[in-house]
C-alpha cells in the first residue's frame, strides 16, 4: 500500500511548527489527527521520525532525511493547489474565543452580526481557557489571570474593579457609619445578618474582597446562588441584599439607580484584564479586529 500524501503534509507542518497542536492549527485538523497521521506514517516508514517532548517535537536523523527528501516536490503541489482551487467569494475565516458570560454579554453580544468572520464564543473557567487556547481549541481570550504555558502571550488592556452593591431598597446608612469609624468587626457583623446573592462559579470575588479588606475568610453562605452576575443584578435591582461583583459589569445598573456601591474598601480591590493569545497564529488580523472591539466597548463604559 502507497503511504497517503495527507501524512506527508502533516509530517511537514510538524516539522516546521514544532508542536502538534501549532500543526493541527496550521492544517485546520485536530491535534488527535496529526498525531494519527504521523503515527501511521512511522508505521509505513519502520522509523522513529521525531523524538516527543512536552514542549516541542525533535526530528529524528530519519525525520530530517524525509524532510529534506519531499519538501520540494510537496511546495510544488501546494502551488498548484493554490493555483487551482476554485476559491468563494464568501469564505470567512472561524476565530473561537473564550471569555465569561458576562463579558460577552456587555461587550460583544449586540456587535455579533457586524464580524467579517465567523464567531464562536465559548465559555468556562479560566484555567481550562488558558488550556484550550495553548491546544489550538481557542484563538482569544479575555482573561484576568495569565497562564504558564510558553506558547501563549497576554496583553494587558483594562482593569476591573470588585466592589459591594447592595439593591436600592437596601438600608446602607448603619453600614457606611460602622466602615466610615474604622468599626470593622461591627461591620462584618451587620453584613452577615444581611441577604447575600452569589455565583457558584464567582464565590472567588467574594473570597478575595472579605480577606483584603477584613483580613479573614467569609465564614457564611450567600442567601441565593444563581446562574450569573447578570442574575444577581436583576435580582438586586429595586430590592434588597448584598454581592460582591466587578464594577464593570453593573455600571449601567448604578447608572439608572436600581443598585448602589455599598463600599469599594479603603484598598480597592483591582484585577487586571488581559487578551490571552497564541504568539504564532494565522488569525492575527481578525484577533486584532475583536481586541480593537473590544477595548473601545471597555472604555465607553468606563466613561458610563
Amino acid at each position: 500500500m502507497p503511504w497517503n500524501l495527507e501524512w506527508l503534509r502533516t509530517f511537514k507542518a510538524i516539522y516546521e511548527a514544532g508542536t502538534l497542536s501549532a500543526a493541527a492549527q496550521e492544517l485546520s485538523v485536530s491535534q488527535p489527527g496529526v498525531s494519527l497521521h504521523l503515527n501511521s506514517l512511522e508505521a509505513f516508514t519502520g522509523y522513529k521520525l521525531f523524538d516527543r517532548s512536552a514542549r516541542k517535537m525533535v526530528p529524528t536523523e530519519k525525520g530530517k532525511i524525509l524532510y529534506n527528501y519531499i519538501l520540494t516536490p510537496l511546495k510544488k503541489l501546494e502551488i498548484g493547489e493554490q493555483h487551482f482551487h476554485k476559491r468563494s467569494k464568501e469564505e470567512r475565516a472561524t476565530i473561537s474565543v473564550g471569555m465569561c458570560f458576562e463579558t460577552f454579554q456587555y461587550t460583544l453580544e449586540e456587535h455579533i452580526a457586524t464580524l467579517p468572520f465567523n464567531l464562536i464564543i465559548k465559555f468556562g473557567e479560566y484555567p481550562q481557557m488558558h488550556q484550550d487556547l495553548d491546544n489550538g481549541l481557542l484563538d482569544l481570550i479575555i482573561t484576568p489571570q495569565k497562564g504558564q504555558q510558553q506558547n501563549l502571550q497576554y496583553q494587558p488592556f483594562s482593569k476591573e474593579r470588585i466592589v459591594l452593591i447592595a439593591g436600592n431598597k437596601t438600608e446602607t446608612a448603619q453600614l457606611e457609619d460602622l466602615l466610615e469609624k474604622g468599626k470593622m468587626k461591627e461591620a462584618i457583623r451587620f453584613l452577615k445578618q444581611q441577604l447575600w446573592y452569589s455565583t457558584a462559579a464567582d464565590m472567588e470575588h467574594l473570597k478575595n474582597f472579605w480577606a483584603r479588606h477584613f483580613g479573614e475568610h467569609p465564614d457564611f453562605s450567600p442567601n441565593f446562588i444563581v446562574p450569573n452576575i447578570s442574575s444577581i443584578i436583576r435580582c438586586l435591582s429595586d430590592g434588597k441584599g448584598f454581592s460582591i461583583v466587578p464594577d464593570f459589569l453593573c455600571t449601567e445598573a448604578i447608572a439608572d439607580g436600581k443598585i448602589k456601591v455599598a463600599w469599594e474598601g479603603t484598598n480597592p480591590l483591582e484585577n487586571t484584564l488581559y487578551f490571552g493569545t497564541r504568539k504564532k497564529t494565522m488569525y492575527q488580523k481578525e484577533i486584532g479586529q475583536l481586541e480593537q472591539l473590544l477595548k473601545e466597548k471597555w472604555d465607553v463604559k468606563a466613561e458610563e
